[in-house]
This record gives structure tokens, sequence and C-alpha cells, in this order.
């Protein structure tokens, strides 16, 4: 595109520059023109003093000193022209005549100069079309070429292991790698071979492309970085062009790291079936095994790639010599939450009050894009209203927009639906606060956000690993809580509870499916479960089991839904004045903080 752009400023650049040069030519000067019959008027009212002819060209001199430009027709004399527009002898007489011989080169130059001036501008037209169509032929040739971006690891600005917060195992895991990268000749001297694939896996957002970028920061390497569907066509061939054409750059820079995300969009397994066989996704990926297996054993060329789906991947990637190094990226816990907080609240002014412990206790499950994006958008709130810095109340504003979406402030409740969310919410929050085993609440609101129209905030007081099946019965109750106490309340259910319903039954059915959690069935799991490839998603489940078995199933189920309704029926009406008491609060002042709710609700029930 920059080659059109100044090839199409040179042509109109020429052109405007013939034009200019034109407008210099000796006899296309800027003077006045005249007509001949307005010339021999000046000269019958004594205003000429003296006519200089050259060629065709006449030009007047007035005798107040100015000058002025006329033509006259070939074949005949000036003064024969001027005597038939009714000039006498005796005037022509008084004034004077001056002949030169113009010019050869001048001549020449003013009747070819409209032949020079088409001819440059059909050339230009020309050479502006060969331009294009060499450039679109470059574009053809270059189909083939790697269209990586390359990153010099050794500037100022490269990123780092201090720039990557959290992850401390993974850190470890790839020093190794640096080290390499630095001092290849150690390793080898002691007849050690370096993993020559290095695979991130990790969830989405947990910095799997920022460390790969801090491997080539701290080695101070090139860094070429692409993704694997940059490798797919729609033509067969131009893939595995583009892997041999991105080694063949790769080796030029050794030593060097080449990282490819997404790897899973080229890489998947190959006769797979349905969304697993394609012919240019399986000769790209031929031609990365084959580049891989052709290292030199000095060629320093490290070959890392993230993905978020590892069990897609073909084996032939994941065997010795290959990907033989696999680095899993866990989410963050609170500790590395916090750190991660602080390294993304560099440049952005905080307020004093901001504790960010408190905003990664909060922040249970979010990866490092989900922390970034908390902040920016504690910022984006900030700046909206006009502030100067960021408040901690604009931090806590900012992680619930994060998780359920932004204020709905258009949304606006009869009384009689106020009073049914209200309770709905309260009786959510009531049952989690008389359930040991369930998340503390923080926060309670009836304000819609996103597809909410109220919310409970439970986040958990410490990060959990594995889950306790008195935890999964605890989460049921508090699902459940907001239908029941519709229930017992007004005698009818609403459809906002839609969304509870089809979580606790999912949970329910996972607990005795998955987690045998069921005394009756046992330590077993139930179905089989396949997936679309490429769609990357649960479409059928294969039923190992009887329907004897199915029915047990559903039975198991439907009575750990039941044993939750029961929970929930208890708490409510034990505690029927303070759902009352919460459920009036919330009509009047919509939101409750942690504070405000437990004042009301009074001391949390002890395990």
């Amino acid at each position: 595109m920059k080659n059109q752009n100044r090839s199409l400023l040179i042509f109109f650049g020429t052109i405007v520059i013939s034009a200019i040069l034109l407008s210099f030519i000796p006899g296309r000067s800027a003077k006045e023109k005249i007509t001949l019959d307005r010339v021999a008027a000046g000269i019958r009212a004594g205003e000429i003093a003296s006519l200089i002819v050259e060629g065709n060209s006449v030009t007047v001199l007035k005798t107040d000193g100015t000058e002025k430009i006329s033509y006259r027709e070939p074949g005949a004399t000036l003064p024969e022209i001027l005597q038939k527009f009714g000039v006498t002898s005796e005037q022509l007489s008084e004034i004077t005549f001056e002949y030169r011989e113009p010019s050869q080169a001048v001549s020449l130059l003013l009747n070819f100069a409209p032949l020079f001036i088409l001819a440059l501008f059909s050339g230009g037209l020309i050479w502006f079309m060969l331009k294009q169509a060499q450039a679109a032929n470059s574009r053809t040739m270059g189909f083939g070429q790697s269209s990586a971006k390359e990153f010099d690891g050794s500037t100022d600005k490269r990123v780092t292991f201090s720039d990557v917060a959290g992850n401390v195992e993974a850190k470890e895991e790839l020093e190794e790698i640096v080290d390499f990268l630095k001092k290849p000749q150690r390793f080898m001297e002691l007849g050690a071979r370096i993993p020559r694939g290095v695979l991130l896996i990790g969830s989405p957002g947990t910095g799997k492309t920022l460390l790969a970028r801090a491997v080539a920061g701290e080695a101070k390497v090139p860094f070429f970085h692409l993704s694997g569907s940059e490798f797919v066509e729609m033509f067969v061939g131009v893939g595995a062009s583009r892997v041999r054409d991105l080694f063949r750059r790769a080796k030029k820079q050794s030593p060097a790291i080449v990282f490819i995300d997404e790897i899973d969009a080229v890489g998947r397994q190959r006769g797979a079936g349905l969304g697993g066989s394609h012919d240019e996704r399986e000769q790209t990926l031929n031609q990365i095994l084959v580049e891989m297996d052709g290292f030199d054993n000095d060629t320093n060329l490290i070959i890392m790639a993230a993905t978020n789906r590892p069990d897609v991947l073909d084996p032939a990637l994941l065997r010795p010599g290959r990907f033989d190094r696999q680095v899993t990226l866990d989410l963050p816990d609170v500790k590395d939450r916090e750190a991660i907080l602080k390294v993304h609240a560099v440049g952005k002014p905080f307020a004093q009050d901001v504790e960010f412990k408190v905003i990664a206790e909060r922040t249970a499950g979010f990866s490092g894009a989900d922390l970034a994006n908390v902040l920016n958008e504690a910022a984006l709130l900030a700046g909206r209203r006009d502030e100067k810095i960021i408040h901690m109340a604009t931090c806590l504003e900012s992680i619930e927009k994060v998780m359920l979406g932004p204020e709905r402030k258009s949304h606006i409740l009869s009384a009689e639906e106020k009073k049914v969310t209200a309770y709905h919410e309260a009786g959510h929050a009531l049952v989690a606060h008389h359930v040991p085993e369930a998340d503390p609440v923080h926060k309670v609101s009836i304000i819609s956000r996103g597809r909410a129209g109220g919310y409970t905030m439970k986040v958990p007081s410490e990060d959990r690993k594995l889950n306790t099946k008195a935890y999964y019965q605890a989460e049921l109750a508090v699902l459940l809580a907001g239908h029941t106490t519709e229930k017992e309340t007004f005698g009818q259910v609403t459809t906002g509870a839609s969304n509870d319903l089809k979580r606790a039954t999912k949970i329910a059915r996972a607990m005795v499916t998955q987690f045998g959690m069921s005394e009756v069935l046992g330590a077993r799991t139930y179905g089989e479960r396949e997936e679309m490839i490429f769609l990357g998603r649960h479409i059928s489940e294969q039923r190992d089991y009887s329907e004897k078995i199915a029915s047990i199933i559903d039975a198991e189920v439907n009575g750990l839904l039941a044993h939750a309704q029961s929970t929930c029926r208890r708490i409510i009406s034990q505690h029927k004045e303070k759902l009352d008491l919460i459920a009036s609060t919330l009509i009047e002042k919509e939101t409750l903080e942690q504070a405000e709710f437990y004042a009301l609700a009074g001391p949390r029930t002890a395990s």
C-alpha cells in the first residue's frame, strides 16, 4: 500500500512540475493579451509607442510604460493588418517597429510543448499501471511467504520476566530456555539437548503470549510471532510454504524464538473425522513436524506455542523431540492477582484508599487479562465522571461491571417487580449467610446489570483447588434460595429464577455422574462425552449405563435438589423477620454492601 501511494504521488508530481515549467516558457508569459483591433485603436489614439514583432507574437509597448502582448495571423505583414483595421500610414510612421528573429529552440519548444505534456502524461499513466501490475504480481508471488511479526528482543522496550507477575513455576521452567539461548555451549559440552519445542498451556488470558515474549526479552534474541490460523489458506500448499519461509527467516536470525499462538488451529489431530480432516491444514502440520525434526544440533532455535486446547493436538506434535516440554499456566491465586494488579496499575493515578489486596480477594477466578480489564474499566469510569484519580469505590464498581455487565439504568421495574426482586435476592443472601460452607456475601443489589435483574455477590474467603460435596450442597441451596423465597413469600414463582435452576441442575447432575458424590451409585462416572473438534464443545453424550441406572441418576439429582430446597425453607422460616427487613431495605436503598448486610442479617452461622 505504501509503494502504491508513493507511485501515485510521483506520477501526479511529475504532471504538476511539467505544468509549472510550461508556464515559464518564453511567449507563455503572464502579460495581458489584447487583440489587434484594440492595438489599432491604441495607435489611432496615440497610446502606442512601439511594436516588437517576434514571429507571430507582437509585444505592444504603450506610452505609459506598460507592456501587452498580441498575436498576428501568418501570411501578411503587421502594418498591412493594422491598415485593414483603419490605421493610416501617417499614424504608423509615428510608432517604432522592431523585428526580431525567434529562437529556434524556443520555437520548437512552443510547438512541441503540448505534445511533450501529452507524452509525459501518457508515459506516467503507463508507468503507474505497470507499477500496479508489478505490485499485484509481487503479492501473488509472496502469497506463500510468512507474515510473522518480528520483534527485536535486545531493544530497551523488550518484555522481561519482571513484567510478568505470578506464574512463578512457569518462569522457573523457562529460565532453562533462556540460559540455553544465552550460553548454549555450556549445555552442549555436557551432551545435553535443550527441548526443541515448548508448549504453553493455559486458559485464555493467563499470559501465554506475554511469557513467550519475556523469554525472548530475557535472552535478548529475535522473536517471531504469528497465529496458527495465518498458515491456513484456501489453496493447498500455501500453509506449508509459509512454514518453510518462517523457519528459513528464523534460522538466519539464530539464536531466535518462533512463537505460534493458538497452534490448535493448525495442529489438530489428523484423521479425526468431522472437523479434523483438511488437506491444507494437514500439509501445514506435516511441514511443521518436518521442520522441527530437521534442526541441526547447533541450531539455536526454540519453537514455542500456546493453546488452551491441548486435548485436540496431534500426538506427533507432543512426542519427545518436538513439543517435548509442556508448561502449564494456571489462573492466578490471590497473591498473584495482587502482583498482577500492581503491574497493570503503573501509570494510573490511584487514591490512597485503593487496596489491591481487597481487589484481588474480590476477583477470584480472574485471569491476568481480566484484571487488566478491571483496572482499565476503573480508569474509564473515573474519566467519565471527570475525576482526577481512581478511588476504591470506582475499582469495586468496575469489578461488578466486568463480572455482570454495565448498570441498566433504563431497566425500570414496577413496584411489584421490585418487591419480588428484592425478596429473591434477599433469599439468596440470607441462605448464603446461614449455610456455613457457602461463600460469604459481599454485596446485594436489585439494580439490573447485564442480563441479571439483581445480584448477590459472594466471594470465597480463600482460593480453592478442590471442592467438597458439602460445598456443592451449599451452592445448590444458595442457587435455589431465590426460587424458594418467591414461592414461600408470594405463593407463586417467576421466570427470574430460570438461570438459577439451570445452574443448580447442572451442578447436581455433575455431582452424580462425574464427581462420584452419590452414595447409591458409588465411585464411578456415567456417560462418555464426545465433542466436535472444530466447534470445541460437547455435542453428544454416549450412555454407558442402563435405563435402570438412568432412573437412579434422575432420582439422585432430584434428591439433591429437594434437599437443597428443604434447607432453604428451613432457613427462610427461621429468619423470616430478617428476610423481610433485608428485602424492605433493598427496596428503599437498592444496594447493600457487606457491612450493611451483616448489620441487618446478624452474625453468620458458624460451621
